[in-house]
């Protein structure tokens, strides 16, 4: 049987200390060839609790939506930062996650006394806990996942609006088989990470075959 986790734990260590504005900060969206990473920073009220609010990832996209409506009318603050392909590309994932978690703090509109993260550690001026697997342990970290997750989920059903061709609101971005067989057929798009390898070994097929007719045509 599995053990109840105390979502509360680490947030009611903090309360001792007399900390009551605690911020969880989780990103989503490492993974997927296509779109931004986005994080979200929730501030709940002290001792608050939803029974069955846990990882996003452990929910279903009926759950998420359920709780998503639940958190943005209890929560404190919510802030979200939003880092496009193209800054991924740049900077690479891991750093686009840092600076997307450090956007939807500064977009708080007020300022945490502490930040849970789930697993990533923060250069800010703000004390910070990065605990693994936070977005099951603490009841803020997992507010600020569904936050994540629902956000960019619509920001991809609203691409696949504009790219129905492409299964967007299906995959969310993420390379699924029926993904890379419409990323070959359809080709890339401006949306796309182009250092992750699917859509990079495209790109220089590409350019080979470029290359390739140019020298097809010079020789005639």
């Amino acid at each position: 049987m599995n053990k109840k986790v105390n979502m509360l734990a680490y947030e009611r260590k903090l309360y001792k200390e007399n900390i009551t504005l605690i911020a969880g900060v989780d990103e989503v969206g490492r993974g997927p060839l296509v779109g931004p990473v986005v994080a979200a920073a929730v501030i709940l009220p002290k001792n608050y609790k939803l029974a069955g609010l846990t990882d996003s990832k452990k929910l279903s996209e009926k759950k998420r939506d359920y709780f998503y409506d639940i958190i943005v009318n209890d929560a404190v603050s919510i802030g979200v930062g939003v880092v496009e392909a193209k800054i991924i590309d740049k900077i690479n994932i891991y750093q686009a996650s840092k600076l997307a978690m450090i956007k939807a703090i500064e977009n708080l509109d007020k300022k945490p006394e502490h930040i849970l993260t789930d697993a990533m550690p923060l250069d800010i001026d703000i004390p910070n806990t990065p605990i693994i697997h936070g977005d099951g342990l603490s009841i803020n970290i997992a507010a600020a996942s569904v936050i994540a997750k629902v956000t960019r989920d619509r920001m991809m059903i609203e691409l696949d609006k504009k790219y129905p061709m492409y299964g967007f609101k299906k995959h969310k971005g993420y390379p699924t088989k029926e993904h890379l067989a419409n990323l070959q057929k359809y080709g890339i798009l401006d949306n796309y990470r182009l250092t992750y390898k699917p859509v990079s070994d495209l790109l220089n097929k590409e350019s080979s075959d470029d290359v390739g007719k140019t020298k097809e045509t010079i020789k005639q």
